[in-house]
């Protein structure tokens, strides 16, 4: 069945490797981030077997799916939890992102029933505009927190890229760690764990400048990837091509570069644009948005320039290609972080788990 994703485990168990090294020199624990792959257990048991002891993901389907097939926790539930989720957060995970107070009172009603006490991580934001108390609000709201019956507050964390685009930094880690101290003075309680971030947080380190006392990262697009899309970079020392698709050629046709008539708009609302190059060799392939982004999409061929994507169609310019293609021939091409989520949750696409 085409299209498929190659997964190559001996590669992304390297990655793992060389960021556990790497962080470990800074005292910065790494959470293996699962939900870029779906939590696909075949990929999740490589990140346990390369030293990562906590897995994390946005789901608790997700979740419940490693541990049925048998992989061990701990598990971090990385999507603020819905109240309706409450339930099986305390019975599945084993710690938590949460950014509401409220969220949080009923979590704890919860956990006192179940005689469990969950390990929470509060966010804050300190400039992302994503999850978490505004980080000028955080002390008066995470120490209401921590006196919450049936819940434990082991830490604070943040997330930044992921919205705003903010970069992490010396500035914004700092944050972190002006609350924690405000926070033990104000409580008299210990906060264990500082979460600083992920992927994007990744300079800090490899810099040297990532303050004291940050001592964990929630890693996914750097194991699985070897990339930083907040910084637009590869990420020294990883391997990228860990996930190949191959897609099958339906059409094979030389058409003009610049299409016939008046254009609007395509099937997601954008306006495409076009440069008139004269006639062109053009491919269409059997896979489109509802698999992959064609953003994050890289032929391993020479000569290659994908143009658009519609739902279930690629089009890529072959004119330059020194490959001769035919109908029915496969392209191959490595996968960024966002088509690698796409064709694991896509159920059109085959995995195979080299």
């Amino acid at each position: 069945m085409y299209p498929k994703v190659y997964v190559y485990t001996e590669k992304i168990h390297d990655n793992a490797k060389y960021l556990i090294n790497k962080c470990s020199k800074s005292s910065v624990e790494i959470v293996g981030v699962t939900k870029v792959f779906c939590a696909e257990p075949e990929i999740a048991k490589v990140l346990k077997e390369a030293g990562i002891e906590v897995l994390g993901d946005s789901r608790i389907q997700n979740i419940k799916k490693m541990i049925n097939y048998g992989i061990t926790g701990p598990f971090m539930l990385l999507r603020i939890p819905m109240v309706s989720e409450l339930d099986d957060l305390v019975k599945y995970v084993d710690y938590t992102l949460i950014s509401e107070l409220e969220t949080l009172k009923i979590l704890g009603k919860i956990s006192k029933k179940n005689n469990k006490n969950t390990k929470v991580i509060y966010m804050v934001d300190v400039g992302d505009l994503r999850e978490g108390v505004w980080f000028e609000n955080a002390v008066s709201e995470i120490s209401q927190a921590i006196e919450i019956k049936g819940i434990e507050v082991i830490g604070i964390g943040t997330n930044l890229g992921c919205f705003g685009g903010v970069i992490p930094d010396e500035k914004n880690m700092e944050i972190l760690l002006n609350l924690k101290k405000e926070l033990e003075k104000l409580t008299k309680i210990s906060l264990k764990v500082i979460s600083g971030g992920n992927t994007a947080a990744l300079p800090l380190i490899e810099k040297g400048i990532l303050p004291s006392g940050i001592n964990q990262f929630r890693l996914g697009e750097s194991i699985i990837c070897g990339t930083d899309a907040t910084n637009n970079r590869v990420v020294p020392g990883t391997k990228q091509d860990t996930i190949i698709l191959e897609s099958e050629i339906v059409e094979l046709k030389e058409k003009p570069s610049v299409p016939f008539g008046n254009i609007g708009y395509d099937a997601f609302g954008r306006k495409p644009k076009f440069e008139d190059k004269g006639k062109r060799l053009k491919a269409i392939l059997a896979v489109g948005e509802q698999d992959i982004s064609p953003q994050s999409i890289y032929p391993l061929d020479q000569g290659i320039e994908i143009l658009h994507a519609s739902s279930d169609h690629t089009i890529v310019d072959i004119t330059e290609s020194k490959k001769i293609f035919k109908i029915g021939d496969k392209m191959r091409f490595r996968l960024g972080y966002g088509s690698v989520l796409k064709a694991f949750t896509s159920s059109y696409i085959e995995k195979v788990i080299l």
